[in-house]
């Protein structure tokens, strides 16, 4: 088999599910020769001017990045004269054009954090979560111009045993998948896998979230609002409302516990104040 230090190929990745995939590769000694990323972005509440996790790993491992706004043209033609035989993506931001995934020879793989053809699309980890799935998994597709529609190169199972938030799940696909493409790209590049159509007709398709979509009504049913808060942890969030004296507060939820069907709030941040104990912030209401 080729040694995985000298399979050339540029990653397409931008955050923290790239970054640890990235991480895996290392740690296999499969290093990307370039790294293509989002272009840095203000951040915070003092707008600074921040670079994404992969670039930032990339110039810790001496790595070369390119940030394009837009893939065109220019971006294509680019690509095309470094004559990379593969592609990887994972996490990266933007609709990945025909043109620039059929530039190099071998391809361009995807990982995908579901067991395709269920949950395709932007918000899979999310999705999963809610719907309190107990079997998750990883996909490696050879991708095409449609979403997460590609042909199958490897996939992977995992259990839960319990239901955990989508950081922690994150990171576990991430690692999985990680270990997958270092294990399955030596095979992919020497033709010694051959990617199967996904079952189309069982596909199943997640939308988009937005922080609208993160209001917990404490009243409905437990179970339901943990699967919520576990399942935005680290997106869009959680909060519920509160009123006193006419006046009406948002309470974002920064951790809760469930045992027994009961949902017990722990740390809160109420608008406009620092994080708070649950405790704390009832008394203040008294």
């Amino acid at each position: 088999m080729i040694q995985n230090s000298r399979i050339k190929f540029v990653f397409f990745g931008t955050d923290d599910f790239s970054l640890a995939i990235l991480e895996e590769l290392r740690k296999a000694d499969m290093l990307p020769s370039l790294i293509v990323t989002m272009p840095d972005r203000p951040k915070g509440r003092g707008l600074v001017l921040t670079s994404p996790p992969a670039k930032v790993w990339a110039s810790q491992n001496s790595i070369p990045v390119i940030q394009p706004e837009k893939l065109d043209s220019s971006f294509q033609i680019k690509l095309s004269k470094l004559n990379f035989p593969l592609f990887v993506v994972a996490s990266y931001g933007l609709i990945i054009p025909k043109e620039v995934l059929e530039i190099p020879a071998k391809g361009t793989l995807n990982v995908h954090p579901s067991l395709l053809p269920k949950y395709r699309g932007a918000t899979p980890i999310e999705s999963q979560i809610l719907n309190d799935e107990k079997e998750v998994g990883i996909t490696i597709m050879l991708m095409d111009e449609q979403m997460d529609h590609g042909s199958i190169v490897a996939q992977k199972k995992l259990t839960l045993g319990k239901t955990i938030n989508a950081i922690e799940l994150q990171r576990e696909l991430a690692e999985m998948g990680g270990k997958m493409l270092a294990d399955n790209i030596p095979k992919w590049v020497e033709g010694k896998i051959e990617a199967k159509p996904q079952e189309h007709p069982k596909a199943t398709y997640t939308k988009k979230f937005n922080k609208s979509d993160g209001e917990i009504i404490l009243s409905n049913d437990p179970y339901k609002n943990f699967l919520k808060i576990q399942a935005f942890a680290g997106s869009v969030g959680t909060y519920f409302f509160v009123e006193k004296m006419n006046k009406k507060t948002r309470v974002g939820i920064k951790s809760v516990e469930f045992a027994d069907g009961k949902l017990t709030i722990t740390r809160v941040v109420p608008e406009g104040k620092k994080e708070m104990s649950y405790e704390e912030f009832l008394r203040g209401l008294r």
